[in-house]
């Protein structure tokens, strides 16, 4: 089994930034991709962003040029630093180890 505990949610303001942190304990394949998405209310689940462990990212179109996913392979843990967050950024933010796991979601409210 694998586990995900995420952190860094919260409200912001338009044009603000926040840093997402998830980390990944449990049985985690040596090659794996870990990543994030988000769900706005009322809408599906979208891709924001996923890196695999030799650091090769894509992004969702929505967040290219603002968001920046990163990660510590000795840690298990993804970052996601959002910049130039927007009202449409607004959702849950959800961590994932790619085919294996989900996090139990973080908030994040960006204030327009």
């Amino acid at each position: 089994q694998v586990q995900l505990v995420e952190s860094g949610g919260g409200l912001v303001q338009a044009g603000g930034s926040l840093r997402l942190s998830c980390a990944a304990s449990g049985s985690i394949p040596r090659i794996n991709t870990m990543g994030w998405y988000r769900q706005a209310p009322g809408k599906q689940r979208e891709l924001v962003a996923t890196i695999t462990n030799f650091g090769l990212a894509n992004y969702g179109s929505p967040v290219k040029g603002r968001f920046t996913i990163s990660r510590d392979n000795a840690k298990n843990t993804v970052y996601l630093e959002m910049n130039s967050l927007k009202s449409e950024d607004t959702g849950v933010y959800y961590c994932t180890l790619v085919g294996r796991a989900w996090g139990q979601g973080t908030q994040v409210t960006v204030s327009s």
